[in-house]
């Protein structure tokens, strides 16, 4: 698929940004299609990478779309640009939030899962930097607009995040105060998250945190698994469970050998 860029204005009518995405790689589904997930890469990765790895899975049913991160300065690497779905200088809940870049990142994958067909499930995942903006999708949904207001066009069946955190914290409430909507939705949307305690990038004190703040927030339906001596990479346990969820959550007819 050919590369595609995605603008996020504001509502007041601003000066808009605009993001060059790298290219998106498909994985097909090897059975029936049910689901549709789009899975996010970590800083400085791309798309190819984590789609070789999801081939490999006993998940016939799923349509994988992995696409790549503009390649933009990161504060982190003292404003070195490599590919990322959004602007950080650290993983503190302190730390200011690329709120332009989030949203531009969530409308991309909104995009890219708007076009499936009408019965098919939809998801978002994805590892470090990648299941930040899962969740920051997540948060779009239940909310049901983006960070500057625009609406959020999707319906989410199922978030996973390994080895990430989650953005924009403290205003997390803020945007679901008051609304029974959001309250209703963020009971019922399954969140799959899983963390290494030997994490060096990402600490584990983010990724547990990140999942009690989404708790006290009103996310029920949220598992969070944790991995002795797992550093920040994946590892066949890890991924066995991520398979196992995805197929009770989506209603899949499970894995087959091929």
């Amino acid at each position: 698929m050919s590369n595609s860029s995605s603008s996020i204005g504001s509502v007041s009518g601003t000066a808009t940004r605009t993001f060059e995405f790298g290219r998106t790689h498909v994985v097909r589904p090897k059975g029936k299609h049910q689901a549709t997930i789009v899975w996010l890469h970590g800083l400085g990765d791309k798309g190819s990478s984590w789609s070789q790895l999801l081939e490999t899975l006993p998940l016939p049913n799923i349509k994988w779309i992995c696409p790549t991160a503009p390649t933009r300065p990161v504060q982190l690497f003292g404003g070195f640009p490599c590919t990322a779905w959004f602007d950080v200088g650290d993983f503190s809940e302190d730390a200011p939030d690329d709120l332009e870049g989030l949203d531009a990142s969530a409308a991309h994958v909104a995009n890219l899962l708007s076009t499936e067909p009408a019965d098919i499930k939809l998801g978002v995942g994805g590892f470090s930097m990648g299941a930040a903006t899962a969740l920051y999708s997540a948060i779009c949904l239940v909310s049901g607009n983006y960070g500057n207001g625009n609406l959020y066009p999707v319906n989410l069946c199922a978030i996973v995040g390994l080895s990430g955190w989650l953005p924009c914290s403290r205003s997390l409430r803020n945007r679901m105060e008051g609304s029974h909507e959001a309250a209703r939705r963020a009971a019922s949307l399954p969140i799959f998250l899983c963390h290494g305690l030997g994490d060096e990038v990402v600490a584990y004190e983010h990724g547990k945190r990140s999942a009690e703040n989404l708790s006290s927030a009103g996310f029920r339906n949220l598992t969070f698994r944790t991995y002795n001596g797992l550093g920040h990479y994946t590892i066949p346990e890890e991924t066995d469970e991520v398979c196992n969820w995805l197929t009770a959550t989506l209603g899949l007819d499970g894995s087959q050998s091929y």
